[in-house]
């Protein structure tokens, strides 16, 4: 996937040299192979919220631990000097705002940035429209800290560009089967198996999804669930004319069918209740930036403080993964509690030559 109009990141965290040129990164390409299915990616047996948080968050409240919900962290004083440690964390609960000192066993782990801050959902009759006029309170929270110390990274290189990093996607619910029966006869894969199906041809350069159904715990036996994104949300569609932005779901619907070509297309339009989403910051992650946009998992002087998610520096990792999250917390946390257990190294498929000539290979029968 390739954000729209910015330069790749080449995942040695320089700033490409131009907005035109594309660098791609190594990191998936022993699976270059089994792009075509997916059979090298792992998958949950529903959706990740499902499968992952819900039963993680049982098993930490089983635990002791305390989830403050509607709670908002603002800011994060640090103690004067060089080093960075935080000695209380300012917070607003209820229309009130709080401080929570800090401990000195306590430990701080911040998600700086958020993927899917300020994005916004419609409908089958109306279009998703983010507002952005506002900062979100999880790039307001790095900017106060950025402001605080220079080494803990550059939130304005991620969330000042949001043309540059938007992407459109929507869910279709449906109690008709027609459009999976269409669909695995004409991919020759059964929901759930194969691969992302995308529309080279499309101008918001569209891919759909078909999951492994049920895809929600709580989804009933007589309804289907697919989901389908666009890049390129600011070009007019090749079937409606109108931006994705702009798109009703029902017309984001339309457009699909109007490339699958399908000869059930109007009973599947009128079967389906979609739900479009129009997401600012989605692609954030991957605009250009130099070494030091993002800072360290754990900053140099830190002595309680860690940044875990899509926004902390991880050398040769590729963002946009459940496994990046997964790492830089396992990482925030061997660090602070000084442990001999760290994170496996990352695979490094690109100086693989078995690998390489695998791709090459994959790439030519292409």
């Amino acid at each position: 996937m390739r954000p729209p109009g910015r330069g790749w990141w080449d995942g040695r965290g320089d700033r490409t040299a131009d907005r035109g040129r594309h660098a791609a990164p190594g990191g998936f390409v022993h699976l270059f192979k089994t792009f075509d299915t997916m059979s090298g990616i792992y998958r949950t047996r529903l959706n990740q919220y499902d499968s992952i948080v819900r039963p993680l968050r049982a098993w930490l409240r089983s635990q002791g631990v305390t989830f403050a919900m509607n709670t908002t962290v603002t800011d994060a004083e640090l103690a004067e000097g060089e080093g960075v440690t935080v000695t209380s964390l300012t917070c607003t609960r209820g229309g009130t705002t709080e401080r929570i000192p800090v401990a000195p066993e306590d430990l701080v782990f911040v998600t700086n940035g958020s993927m899917t801050a300020r994005s916004a959902l419609g409908s089958t009759d109306t279009a998703a429209v983010p507002d952005t006029s506002v900062p979100d309170a999880s790039w307001l929270l790095w900017h106060a800290l950025a402001a605080k110390r220079p080494h803990l990274g550059d939130p304005s290189v991620f969330d000042s560009s949001v043309a540059d990093s938007t992407w459109g996607s929507f869910t279709v619910t449906t109690r008709d089967p027609t459009f999976f029966k269409a669909m695995e006869e004409f991919s020759g894969s059964e929901a759930g198996k194969g691969g992302l199906i995308t529309f080279k041809d499309s101008s918001w350069l569209l891919t759909i999804v078909l999951n492994h159904q049920p895809h929600f715990r709580e989804q009933p036996q007589d309804t289907y669930v697919w989901w389908g994104y666009a890049l390129f949300p600011d070009k007019a569609g090749d079937h409606v004319g109108k931006t994705t932005a702009r798109c009703t779901g029902r017309e984001v619907l339309t457009e699909v069918l109007g490339h699958l070509r399908l000869a059930q297309s109007g009973q599947i339009l009128e079967s389906s209740v979609v739900r479009p989403a129009l997401m600012p910051y989605i692609t954030s992650q991957f605009l250009v930036r130099k070494a030091g946009d993002r800072p360290d998992v754990v900053p140099e002087g830190s002595t309680n403080l860690a940044f875990i998610g899509q926004y902390a520096e991880v050398p040769d990792d590729v963002v946009f993964t459940v496994e990046y999250s997964v790492r830089t917390a396992w990482t925030a946390v061997a660090g602070l509690l000084h442990l001999d257990r760290r994170p496996p190294p990352v695979h490094k498929g690109a100086h693989d030559p078995k690998v390489l000539l695998q791709a090459l290979h994959t790439m030519h029968r292409r």
